[in-house]
């Protein structure tokens, strides 16, 4: 999904800056009203999880290959706009020192995975979590569909960028990467739901959002 430089027009390419830059800019200024003393360095650990998990790739059908985007993680770990924010920092550090995805096409990669995967699609799971009961269940559904969602949203979004730039087909390249990353999205969420059940069974205090109610204790008589 990272774009690479030569790939997008020049007018495509700003006019995908610009929201993302937005984006981040919000996600900053929100950074200094929501991060406190125990939630600075789970921002930092899920940067750093998201980086790593991003390098590792793992084969889908047709000899492509895909991985971990971590928008949705990151959404219910630190909310929406922070989501962005992380996503952030890991592509540019990403371009920047491995070339994974083009210095030029770094806002359309910010917009696809940190503004459509993070804000959106958090967007959306925040508020699924505030509809639905707050139970475990209920969370971890919620993880998996956001985890799905957020691959295709951005999967989508990459390749209207590359039809509008005139690189490819909107015919083309739209069903292709639907179709990849569908399968994609399934292995985001497995991983997704394991790293929340962790967290869960961890320390539930760190979510972000409505926290799901602790399970009913039996009594044996």
């Amino acid at each position: 999904m990272h774009i690479p430089d030569g790939f997008l027009s020049n007018e495509v390419a700003v006019a995908c800056a610009i929201p993302a830059v937005a984006a981040v800019g919000y996600g900053l200024r929100r950074a200094d009203v929501d991060l406190d003393d125990r939630r600075v360095p789970l921002l930092g650990v899920t940067a750093a999880f998201v980086f790593a998990a991003q390098m590792l790739n793992f084969p889908v059908a047709g000899g492509t290959s895909g991985h971990f985007l971590g928008a949705a993680l990151a959404a219910v770990l630190l909310g929406p706009w922070l989501a962005s924010l992380v996503l952030a920092v890991v592509l540019v550090a990403q371009a920047f020192v491995f070339a994974d995805g083009g210095i030029t096409a770094l806002g359309a990669n910010a917009l696809n995975m940190g503004v459509l995967g993070g804000v959106v699609v958090g967007g959306l799971m925040l508020a699924a979590r505030h509809a639905l009961p707050a139970t475990r269940g209920a969370l971890l559904g919620v993880a998996a569909g956001g985890a799905w969602l957020a691959v295709m949203a951005g999967a989508a979004g990459c390749a209207i960028e590359l039809a509008a730039s005139g690189t490819v087909p909107l015919g083309t390249v739209l069903p292709a990467m639907l179709g990849v990353h569908a399968a994609i999205g399934a292995g985001e969420a497995v991983i997704t739901v394991a790293a929340v059940s962790a967290v869960l069974a961890a320390r539930p205090d760190l979510l972000h959002g409505p926290a799901p109610a602790p399970p009913m204790l039996l009594a044996v008589s």
